[in-house]
Protein backbone atom coordinates (compact mmCIF):
# COMPACT_ATOMS: atom_id res chain seq x y z
CA UNK A 1 0.00 0.00 0.00
CA UNK A 2 1.10 3.78 -0.40
CA UNK A 3 0.90 7.01 1.23
CA UNK A 4 2.33 10.01 1.15
CA UNK A 5 2.33 13.56 2.30
CA UNK A 6 1.24 16.19 0.00
CA UNK A 7 2.59 20.40 0.12
CA UNK A 8 4.77 23.04 -0.77
CA UNK A 9 7.42 22.99 -0.03
CA UNK A 10 7.75 20.02 1.22
CA UNK A 11 11.18 18.67 1.76
CA UNK A 12 11.21 19.48 5.56
CA UNK A 13 8.50 17.16 6.11
CA UNK A 14 9.13 14.86 9.07
CA UNK A 15 5.91 13.05 8.19
CA UNK A 16 7.85 9.77 6.55
CA UNK A 17 10.34 9.49 9.08
CA UNK A 18 7.05 8.82 11.82
CA UNK A 19 5.09 6.71 9.00
CA UNK A 20 7.49 4.72 8.01
CA UNK A 21 8.34 4.23 11.93
CA UNK A 22 4.98 3.32 12.71
CA UNK A 23 4.16 0.84 9.61
CA UNK A 24 7.19 -1.04 10.71
CA UNK A 25 6.30 -1.26 13.64
CA UNK A 26 3.04 -2.43 12.70
CA UNK A 27 4.44 -5.40 10.71
CA UNK A 28 3.57 -3.42 7.55
CA UNK A 29 6.93 -3.72 5.74
CA UNK A 30 5.80 -3.28 2.29
CA UNK A 31 3.95 0.28 2.62
CA UNK A 32 5.31 2.75 1.46
CA UNK A 33 5.49 6.65 2.09
CA UNK A 34 6.62 9.37 0.45
CA UNK A 35 7.17 13.24 0.01
CA UNK A 36 5.15 14.69 -3.24
CA UNK A 37 5.49 18.57 -4.23
CA UNK A 38 1.57 19.60 -4.38
CA UNK A 39 0.45 23.29 -4.11
CA UNK A 40 -3.43 23.43 -3.86
CA UNK A 41 -4.23 24.27 -7.10
CA UNK A 42 -2.38 21.04 -7.99
CA UNK A 43 -3.91 18.75 -5.38
CA UNK A 44 -7.51 17.66 -6.73
CA UNK A 45 -5.65 16.84 -10.59
CA UNK A 46 -3.01 14.31 -8.22
CA UNK A 47 -5.83 12.94 -6.21
CA UNK A 48 -7.75 11.76 -8.69
CA UNK A 49 -5.04 10.42 -10.90
CA UNK A 50 -4.04 7.69 -7.51
CA UNK A 51 -5.10 4.06 -8.13
CA UNK A 52 -6.63 2.06 -5.57
CA UNK A 53 -3.23 1.15 -4.30
CA UNK A 54 -3.22 4.94 -3.01
CA UNK A 55 -4.63 4.33 0.76
CA UNK A 56 -4.42 7.64 2.31
CA UNK A 57 -2.78 11.12 2.10
CA UNK A 58 -1.06 13.43 4.57
CA UNK A 59 -1.80 17.33 3.34
CA UNK A 60 0.64 20.45 4.73
CA UNK A 61 0.30 23.89 3.41
CA UNK A 62 -0.60 25.23 1.40
CA UNK A 63 -3.26 22.44 0.53
CA UNK A 64 -5.85 22.38 3.64
CA UNK A 65 -8.41 23.67 1.80
CA UNK A 66 -8.20 21.95 -1.44
CA UNK A 67 -7.88 18.59 0.49
CA UNK A 68 -11.39 19.44 2.03
CA UNK A 69 -13.14 20.16 -1.05
CA UNK A 70 -11.84 17.23 -3.31
CA UNK A 71 -13.14 14.93 -0.77
CA UNK A 72 -16.26 12.57 -1.34
CA UNK A 73 -17.29 13.04 2.52
CA UNK A 74 -15.88 14.90 5.51
CA UNK A 75 -15.82 15.15 9.12
CA UNK A 76 -17.44 17.52 11.18
CA UNK A 77 -14.77 18.73 12.66
CA UNK A 78 -12.76 19.24 9.06
CA UNK A 79 -16.22 21.23 8.60
CA UNK A 80 -15.56 23.23 11.27
CA UNK A 81 -12.22 23.68 10.90
CA UNK A 82 -12.57 24.43 7.14
CA UNK A 83 -9.32 22.45 7.04
CA UNK A 84 -8.10 18.91 6.13
CA UNK A 85 -4.84 17.59 7.08
CA UNK A 86 -5.67 14.30 6.11
CA UNK A 87 -7.45 12.11 2.86
CA UNK A 88 -8.29 8.56 3.48
CA UNK A 89 -9.39 5.80 0.72
CA UNK A 90 -12.79 4.50 1.41
CA UNK A 91 -14.99 2.01 -0.94
CA UNK A 92 -16.42 5.13 -2.58
CA UNK A 93 -13.50 7.46 -2.81
CA UNK A 94 -12.16 9.65 -0.24
CA UNK A 95 -12.85 11.04 3.54
CA UNK A 96 -11.27 14.46 4.36
CA UNK A 97 -10.33 14.81 8.01
CA UNK A 98 -8.66 17.53 10.36
CA UNK A 99 -6.14 15.58 12.84
CA UNK A 100 -4.30 19.05 13.22
CA UNK A 101 -7.39 19.53 16.08
CA UNK A 102 -5.44 16.06 17.87
CA UNK A 103 -2.15 17.97 16.92
CA UNK A 104 -3.18 21.02 19.04
CA UNK A 105 -4.85 19.31 21.95
CA UNK A 106 -2.62 16.20 22.60
CA UNK A 107 0.15 18.74 22.67
CA UNK A 108 -1.00 20.79 24.76
CA UNK A 109 -2.59 17.92 27.10
CA UNK A 110 1.29 16.61 27.10
CA UNK A 111 2.63 19.82 28.22
CA UNK A 112 -0.16 19.50 31.51
CA UNK A 113 -2.78 21.76 29.74
CA UNK A 114 -5.70 19.67 30.01
CA UNK A 115 -8.70 22.57 30.81
CA UNK A 116 -9.22 25.69 29.66
CA UNK A 117 -12.77 25.99 31.12
CA UNK A 118 -13.70 29.69 31.11
CA UNK A 119 -10.56 30.84 29.91
CA UNK A 120 -9.47 33.63 27.44
CA UNK A 121 -6.51 32.42 24.68
CA UNK A 122 -4.58 33.57 21.81
CA UNK A 123 -3.64 32.27 18.24
CA UNK A 124 -1.29 34.03 15.93
CA UNK A 125 -1.79 33.58 12.48
CA UNK A 126 -5.19 33.14 10.18
CA UNK A 127 -4.00 30.55 7.58
CA UNK A 128 -5.18 27.30 7.58
CA UNK A 129 -3.72 26.05 11.09
CA UNK A 130 -5.17 28.75 12.82
CA UNK A 131 -9.01 27.06 12.59
CA UNK A 132 -7.86 24.00 13.64
CA UNK A 133 -5.90 25.46 16.56
CA UNK A 134 -8.92 27.12 17.08
CA UNK A 135 -11.18 23.94 17.32
CA UNK A 136 -8.75 22.48 19.71
CA UNK A 137 -8.62 25.24 22.30
CA UNK A 138 -12.62 25.47 22.19
CA UNK A 139 -12.70 21.50 22.93
CA UNK A 140 -10.42 21.76 25.54
CA UNK A 141 -12.66 24.79 27.31
CA UNK A 142 -11.41 27.87 26.02
CA UNK A 143 -14.68 30.99 26.13
CA UNK A 144 -13.36 33.47 24.16
CA UNK A 145 -10.07 34.06 21.80
CA UNK A 146 -7.93 36.85 20.54
CA UNK A 147 -6.48 36.43 16.70
CA UNK A 148 -3.99 38.42 15.95
CA UNK A 149 -3.06 38.70 11.80
CA UNK A 150 -2.47 41.45 9.57
CA UNK A 151 -5.43 42.45 8.83
CA UNK A 152 -9.43 41.87 9.83
CA UNK A 153 -10.15 40.94 6.46
CA UNK A 154 -7.26 37.71 6.46
CA UNK A 155 -9.02 36.55 9.43
CA UNK A 156 -12.32 36.82 9.01
CA UNK A 157 -12.79 32.81 8.10
CA UNK A 158 -10.82 32.32 11.46
CA UNK A 159 -13.21 34.58 13.55
CA UNK A 160 -16.06 32.98 11.59
CA UNK A 161 -14.71 29.64 12.93
CA UNK A 162 -14.33 30.76 16.40
CA UNK A 163 -17.94 32.00 16.73
CA UNK A 164 -18.90 28.49 14.62
CA UNK A 165 -17.40 26.65 18.44
CA UNK A 166 -19.42 29.00 20.55
CA UNK A 167 -16.61 31.09 21.30
CA UNK A 168 -16.31 35.07 21.48
CA UNK A 169 -13.67 35.94 19.45
CA UNK A 170 -12.06 38.71 19.05
CA UNK A 171 -9.21 40.55 16.48
CA UNK A 172 -5.88 42.70 16.96
CA UNK A 173 -3.25 43.93 13.89
CA UNK A 174 0.66 42.53 14.54
CA UNK A 175 1.20 46.20 15.01
CA UNK A 176 -1.10 46.39 17.88
CA UNK A 177 0.59 48.32 20.96
CA UNK A 178 -1.73 46.33 23.47
CA UNK A 179 -0.60 43.11 22.13
CA UNK A 180 1.58 42.00 24.76
CA UNK A 181 -1.45 42.86 27.48
CA UNK A 182 -3.49 40.82 25.30
CA UNK A 183 -1.01 37.68 25.43
CA UNK A 184 -0.12 37.94 29.11
CA UNK A 185 -4.06 37.36 29.86
CA UNK A 186 -4.50 34.72 27.85
CA UNK A 187 -3.76 31.39 29.55
CA UNK A 188 -2.48 29.96 26.25
CA UNK A 189 -0.83 31.04 22.94
CA UNK A 190 -0.87 29.10 20.07
CA UNK A 191 1.39 30.43 16.74
CA UNK A 192 0.19 29.14 13.35
CA UNK A 193 2.42 31.30 10.95
CA UNK A 194 5.76 30.55 9.95
CA UNK A 195 9.44 31.85 11.71
CA UNK A 196 10.10 34.79 9.57
CA UNK A 197 6.20 35.93 9.75
CA UNK A 198 5.62 36.03 14.12
CA UNK A 199 9.26 37.51 14.63
CA UNK A 200 8.14 41.08 14.89
CA UNK A 201 5.37 40.13 17.67
CA UNK A 202 7.75 37.43 18.94
CA UNK A 203 8.45 39.64 22.68
CA UNK A 204 4.76 40.49 22.84
CA UNK A 205 3.60 37.18 21.87
CA UNK A 206 6.13 36.07 24.53
CA UNK A 207 4.38 37.44 27.06
CA UNK A 208 1.72 34.58 27.34
CA UNK A 209 2.63 31.67 29.79
CA UNK A 210 2.44 28.85 27.44
CA UNK A 211 3.14 29.14 24.05
CA UNK A 212 3.24 26.18 21.68
CA UNK A 213 4.75 27.20 17.94
CA UNK A 214 3.46 24.83 15.30
CA UNK A 215 6.34 25.46 13.61
CA UNK A 216 9.54 23.05 14.19
CA UNK A 217 11.66 23.38 11.31
CA UNK A 218 13.78 25.66 12.07
CA UNK A 219 13.90 25.11 15.75
CA UNK A 220 13.90 27.22 17.85
CA UNK A 221 12.15 29.97 16.38
CA UNK A 222 12.36 33.78 17.20
CA UNK A 223 9.20 33.15 19.12
CA UNK A 224 10.70 29.95 21.30
CA UNK A 225 13.48 31.84 22.03
CA UNK A 226 11.76 34.77 23.25
CA UNK A 227 9.55 32.39 25.19
CA UNK A 228 12.07 30.66 26.73
CA UNK A 229 14.00 33.99 28.26
CA UNK A 230 10.68 35.33 29.64
CA UNK A 231 10.13 32.52 31.13
CA UNK A 232 7.44 31.35 29.63
CA UNK A 233 6.47 27.59 28.55
CA UNK A 234 6.99 26.99 24.77
CA UNK A 235 5.75 23.82 23.47
CA UNK A 236 7.57 22.30 20.27
CA UNK A 237 5.23 21.84 16.91
CA UNK A 238 6.91 18.57 16.82
CA UNK A 239 4.70 17.72 19.68
CA UNK A 240 1.97 18.61 17.34
CA UNK A 241 3.28 16.94 14.61
CA UNK A 242 3.38 13.89 16.61
CA UNK A 243 -0.04 14.05 17.78
CA UNK A 244 -1.70 14.52 14.36
CA UNK A 245 0.25 11.92 13.07
CA UNK A 246 -1.04 9.14 15.70
CA UNK A 247 -4.52 9.70 13.95
CA UNK A 248 -3.64 9.68 10.55
CA UNK A 249 -1.42 6.25 11.00
CA UNK A 250 -4.47 4.93 13.03
CA UNK A 251 -7.04 6.08 10.03
CA UNK A 252 -4.51 4.68 7.15
CA UNK A 253 -3.72 1.45 8.61
CA UNK A 254 -6.96 0.79 10.68
CA UNK A 255 -4.45 0.02 13.59
CA UNK A 256 -3.67 1.64 16.87
CA UNK A 257 -0.71 3.78 16.37
CA UNK A 258 2.73 2.28 17.56
CA UNK A 259 3.23 5.86 19.57
CA UNK A 260 6.17 4.62 21.11
CA UNK A 261 8.39 4.07 17.82
CA UNK A 262 6.95 7.26 16.23
CA UNK A 263 8.37 9.13 19.01
CA UNK A 264 11.61 7.83 18.64
CA UNK A 265 11.77 8.39 15.02
CA UNK A 266 12.24 11.92 15.79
Amino acid sequence: MRAAVLGSPIEHSKSPLLHLAAYRALGLDDWTYERILCTGEQLPDLVSGLDSDWVGLSVTMPGKVAALNVADERTDRAVLAGSANTLVRTATGWRADCTDVDGVAGALVEAGIVDLTGRSVLVVGAGGTSRPAIVALAGLGAVSVTVVARSAERAQDTLACAKATGMAADFVTITDPNLAGVAARAAVAVSTVPAVGVEPVAAAVAHAPVVLDAIYDPWPTPLATAVETAGGTVISGVQMLLNQAYGQVEQFTGKPAPRAAMRAAI
